[in-house]
């Protein structure tokens, strides 16, 4: 198998992965949701949990779209 084959490959798992996150929970950072962003005091529990979310969020998108690059890029090569 040639590179771009397996770039195709990878990326598909990409895609595959990170839309599962973004699929799965409601993994969307706040930052980029819309209507009511839910918050909490500095230091507490429940900010440190919003501030994975997020983090979780933006994984996942970055999965999704180097996937899809990946994907794209081995597909025309």
């Amino acid at each position: 198998m040639g590179v771009g084959e397996w770039l195709l490959i990878v990326g598909l798992g990409g895609i595959w992965l990170g839309w599962q996150i973004v699929w799965a929970s409601p993994a969307l950072p706040r930052q980029i949701r819309r209507g009511e962003i839910p918050t909490a005091p500095k230091g507490t529990p429940e900010a440190f949990g919003l501030f994975w979310m997020d983090q979780y969020g933006y994984i996942g998108l970055a999965l999704l779209a180097g996937g899809l690059g990946l994907a794209v890029y081995g597909g025309l090569s």
